[in-house]
């Protein structure tokens, strides 16, 4: 068998028993059904891209940098719509409306459009949505009926000033990391000051089940992994890397991670007892957690300055981390060890592209959406780089598309749309 098709059939085998009632195809979150960025095994996956491809369809889309999510037959597009941050569903035959509900007011500033920057979550009847001003509400995936709601500020204590110098975190660009539903709970990184950085709510309810940390939140998701024998969440706030006991929110360990600007972005990954992040300053970096006494301790393994990711999440095949290197050139990082396999420039090469891409692991090869708008396919080969095709199909964004049934779901500066990469 391919060692990354093993290693995926695998990953989706244990994984599978984390995920809530997603339809296979579905895409209902950040980095797809378990948060890798991985698509099904089932998934249709091409082998190579053609000179062209086909696009089915396109919807005007408002301002904003969420990307999409797949489930349910729909595509739920988090935009700016008539003056507010608005969650809209589209049918996945035709981008045809299918509803549309007002979140919240819009923020501003000087680095962004004005519209929402948090991707929504799906979860089975349910979606959740966080405006940038740090409001969470709970709707339902048929008509967009709100469920519950709470607000970051108002009731959990987080500070927004909005943009203001170099405040961190969420205080400085709005609410941006994506939610984790876990089970009956629903994991949020709030930012809130008095105990209430990382948050546990009850996911039908909206009731709080523990609160933890007084972290502000940067803009990373949390992930939930097993670590030295412990189930637990990783946060990468604005502050640090954490490790909080599933069961409590428990603080397992903490490696403080501070920069200037505190805007960690990239989602962690995971490889056995190995936690990899990656900050604009700080470097690309192993943290080694491990069992000590009654609890557990973490140093660092390894760091990689010239390994540095600054906005694009990587993804990991096998024992090996693709992503977007400080030089805009694709790289493939040992995990174990941190050094690098391979590097290839090139791969960005409009003006438009500047310092992001979303990657999809497409069975043995990976996916790629530049900032620019071009789709690239490579294979996930930790001895070489080897392309496999690269086709323009938008314009420039900052989006993580959703990949389901062989099609492709993005969005830029203008509009919503579905792409076939695979029949």
């Amino acid at each position: 068998m391919n060692p990354h098709r093993a290693w995926t059939f695998t990953a989706w085998t244990l994984g599978a028993l984390l995920v809530t009632a997603a339809q296979a195809a579905d895409w209902p979150r950040w980095r797809g059904p378990l948060g890798d960025g991985h698509a099904p095994p089932s998934e249709k996956v091409p082998s190579k891209l053609p000179a062209e491809l086909k696009t089915s369809w396109r919807v005007p889309a408002g301002p904003g940098l969420a990307s999409p999510v797949v489930a349910a037959g729909k595509l739920f597009a988090f935009d700016h719509q008539d003056g507010q941050e608005t969650l809209r569903a589209l049918a996945l035959a035709d981008g045809k409306e299918i509803w549309r509900q007002a979140v919240d007011s819009p923020f501003t500033d000087s680095q962004g459009p004005t519209g929402p920057r948090c991707t929504p979550v799906v979860d089975a009847e349910r979606v959740y949505v966080v405006s940038c001003k740090g409001e969470l509400q709970c709707r339902s995936v048929a008509d967009g009926r709100r469920v519950w709601r709470t607000r970051y500020t108002d009731d959990l204590g987080a500070v927004f000033t909005g943009e203001k110098g170099n405040t961190a975190g969420a205080a400085r660009h709005g609410n941006d990391g994506s939610p984790l539903v876990d089970g009956d709970l629903l994991i949020v990184c709030a930012g809130g000051m008095k105990g209430a950085g990382i948050v546990a709510f009850d996911k039908r309810s909206g009731a709080v089940r523990w609160k933890s940390q007084d972290d502000q939140a940067g803009y990373a998701p949390p992930v939930v992994a097993t670590l030295a024998g412990t189930r637990q969440y990783v946060c990468f706030t604005a502050e640090a890397v954490i490790g909080l006991a599933a069961s409590d929110g428990k603080l397992l360990w903490r490696y403080p991670v501070k920069t200037a600007f505190g805007r960690h972005v990239t989602t962690p990954v995971v490889l056995g007892d190995i936690v990899a992040v990656a900050s604009h300053t700080a470097g690309l970096m192993g943290l080694k957690i491990e069992s000590e006494g009654g609890g557990q301790k973490v140093s660092q393994a390894w760091v990689s300055k010239d390994g540095a990711m600054n906005f694009s999440s990587p993804v990991r095949v096998g024992d090996t981390l693709y992503g977007l290197g400080p030089s805009k050139d694709l790289v493939a990082v040992d995990l174990p060890t941190g050094s690098k396999r391979w590097s290839q420039d090139g791969w960005f090469t409009t003006s438009a592209d500047k310092a992001h891409a979303g990657f999809v692991v497409l069975g043995g090869n990976v996916l790629t959406l530049t900032d620019g708008g071009a789709v690239g396919l490579f294979a996930a080969d930790a001895t070489a780089f080897k392309e496999l095709g690269r086709v323009q199909v938008c314009g420039a964004n900052w989006c993580n598309p959703a990949y389901s049934d062989g099609r492709l779901y993005l969005r830029d500066a203008k509009n919503w749309q579905c792409v076939v990469i695979a029949e």
